[in-house]
């Protein structure tokens, strides 16, 4: 099977390693010369994920290139703790979350396809239709080029394009070790701040990793020059990110956050879209998701002979957990941008019902079984 896939960053890259694992000839091109860059944001990795990345084979290279995070700890503007509990997991699970860049985690994931066989050319942009030459006469057309993806557009030339989400992002790292106010353990923090919500990790150097999500009802007319002193601004009634912040000399990475309505059309008979192409789904689950996508999509075309019949059924195993997933994203970015009666209501209410009910409300994300891939078929 002759397979392009369009994007290689985490989308494309996964799905270069599964589909390459069960014989397919495999090649990527990805428009930009560095997908991975050389600066930019964490992204972290719930238990699915790494069940996706153990199918994959390169759950180790992953845990390597990043550090386990054991607890979520939420926390109001005022520093009042709101919840505790285990960081994308049930709280059995032996598994622990894993934090790092995100240009380490497609780093080792364009090695890892490489090394089963996928070529990954960069530079090169394609349109993914039928008429351009780079993927006349291919087997499958995998679009894994994000939210602003082209071959969505190819398969519905009406989709909607993206909308501001009402947030933005800002990312950094402090200088090095920071004291920060208070007692604070380590693990991922979330504080719902007035302006929005200041997340932060201890590194094990010492570092504090940290992102600023400004709630903002029209995008900054400039975001690369949304710098420290605007964040120390907007978040000085915090004491906690003002300690970061300050301990900061520099942004690595600025992001607006989009939401996209339900995709309609994902598949034809030849093209399928993975991961934000098809659901950005947020919720700190972009990546967990388009790995499974990968694990998902080379199972299928193995299972069922016909490529159209593979990708139907594709879709049809993936639609109700990234569609129930968007509802989450949906809820967790209201939190971030609700006003402040709503705050005041949050830190009154959550402290008792977070951590009672967390593990039931999301142990039907944690618990997916992506299942192994089949041994490349003997030609």
């Amino acid at each position: 099977m002759q397979v392009v896939v369009v994007g290689g960053g985490v989308a494309g890259s996964a799905s270069a390693i599964a589909l390459a694992r069960i014989g397919a000839q495999v090649t990527v091109y990805e428009a930009y010369e560095d997908p991975a860059g050389t600066v930019g944001s964490f992204v972290s990795l719930s238990v699915n994920g790494l069940r996706a990345l153990d199918a994959l084979g390169c759950l180790d290279a992953v845990q390597q290139a990043g550090f386990p995070v054991d607890r979520q700890r939420m926390w109001s503007g005022r520093d009042r703790p709101l919840g505790d509990v285990p960081r994308g997991r049930r709280s059995g699970d032996p598994l622990r979350s894993v934090t790092l860049m995100r240009a380490d985690l497609v780093g080792v994931l364009r090695e890892e396809a490489t090394r089963a066989g996928a070529r990954i050319l960069v530079g090169r942009r394609i349109s993914g239709d039928s008429h351009d030459p780079l993927t006349a006469g291919t087997d499958l057309v995998v679009g894994a080029d994000g939210i602003r993806s082209a071959t969505r557009r190819v398969l519905n030339p009406a989709t909607p394009e993206p909308r501001y989400a009402g947030l933005y992002s800002i990312s950094g790292t402090t200088d090095g070790p920071v004291r920060l106010p208070g007692e604070r353990p380590q693990g991922f923090n979330m504080i719902f701040a007035r302006r929005g919500a200041f997340i932060y990790l201890p590194a094990p150097d010492g570092t504090v990793w940290w992102s600023a999500q400004v709630a903002a009802a029209d995008p900054p007319p400039d975001l690369t020059a949304v710098g420290l002193t605007k964040l120390t601004e907007l978040f000085r009634t915090e004491k906690t990110p003002l300690a970061v912040l300050r301990a900061s000399s520099a942004v690595t990475a600025s992001t607006l956050l989009h939401v996209l309505p339900p995709v309609t059309r994902r598949h034809d008979d030849r093209t399928v879209l993975v991961g934000d192409a098809a659901h950005p789904v947020g919720a700190g689950q972009g990546a967990a998701m388009a790995i499974e996508d990968a694990v998902a999509l080379a199972r299928q075309l193995t299972a069922t002979e016909a490529v159209p019949a593979a990708l139907a059924a594709f879709d049809r195993t993936r639609h109700d957990r990234t569609g129930k997933l968007a509802k989450t994203a949906a809820a967790n970015r209201d939190a971030k941008t609700a006003g402040p009666i709503a705050a005041r209501l949050r830190e009154i209410m959550m402290p008792f019902f977070f951590e009672r009910f967390y593990e039931k409300a999301t142990g039907w994300l944690y618990d997916h079984d992506p299942g192994q891939l089949p041994m490349a078929r003997t030609p």
